[in-house]
């Protein structure tokens, strides 16, 4: 009796398994997919409490603390809820509050249908849009013409409370991919 392919079975029970998972991840990382992180909360987590803490923060999933800047390729990475100077409520005004959205990975991502939310429930749906890797994309709450590294949300008012507010950023199959909370600040929330 040739025991090799009792020995091949016994083997490849262990290590097929093993070996797809590890191409699998591998090939998820390295895809040109738009999916998040497969540790991102589900639609629905992100009802907080109405008191926002003194600085920015960052919520993030169960991995260890300082690794979500590492583990999501993409992020809200800075917000302008306060500019300085006079505001006269003009659309110019508007406009210098904005949230930056960084991407981190190394393949461009197809943002359409995407949103961005804050805690009063104004919501901003991303149009077709390709993120390129390594790229910064600022969404302005006022009106403008779209560019490679600006968008706007069409609103005639300012939508970030100065006194504490939270900007969340939503793949368009309702996972939630990062959030940004402040409280009143020097109007720049590094997140």
């Amino acid at each position: 009796m040739d025991t090799s392919y009792g020995y091949f079975c016994h083997v490849s029970n262990h290590v097929i398994p093993a070996l797809a998972v590890v191409l699998g991840l591998g090939a998820w990382a390295s895809s040109n997919s738009d999916q998040p992180e497969p540790s991102v909360a589900t639609a629905g987590s992100d009802r907080g409490s109405s008191t926002a803490p003194a600085g920015p923060s960052r919520e993030t999933s169960s991995a260890p603390a300082g690794s979500d800047r590492v583990a999501k390729p993409i992020r809200i990475t800075r917000v302008s809820y306060d500019p300085p100077g006079p505001d006269s409520g003009n659309n110019a005004d508007i406009n210098r509050e904005w949230v930056a959205i960084k991407s981190f990975g190394q393949r461009p991502r197809q943002l359409k249908g995407w949103t961005l939310r804050d805690a009063s429930g104004h919501v901003f749906r991303f149009p077709a849009y390709r993120l390129p890797p390594n790229t910064t994309v600022v969404v302005h709450p006022g009106d403008g013409w779209g560019t490679r590294h600006d968008l706007y949300w069409g609103m005639e008012y300012h939508v970030l409370n100065d006194t504490g507010d939270h900007v969340t950023l939503w793949h368009r199959d309702g996972r939630r991919i990062d959030r940004c909370q402040w409280g009143e600040g020097d109007g720049l929330a590094e997140c």
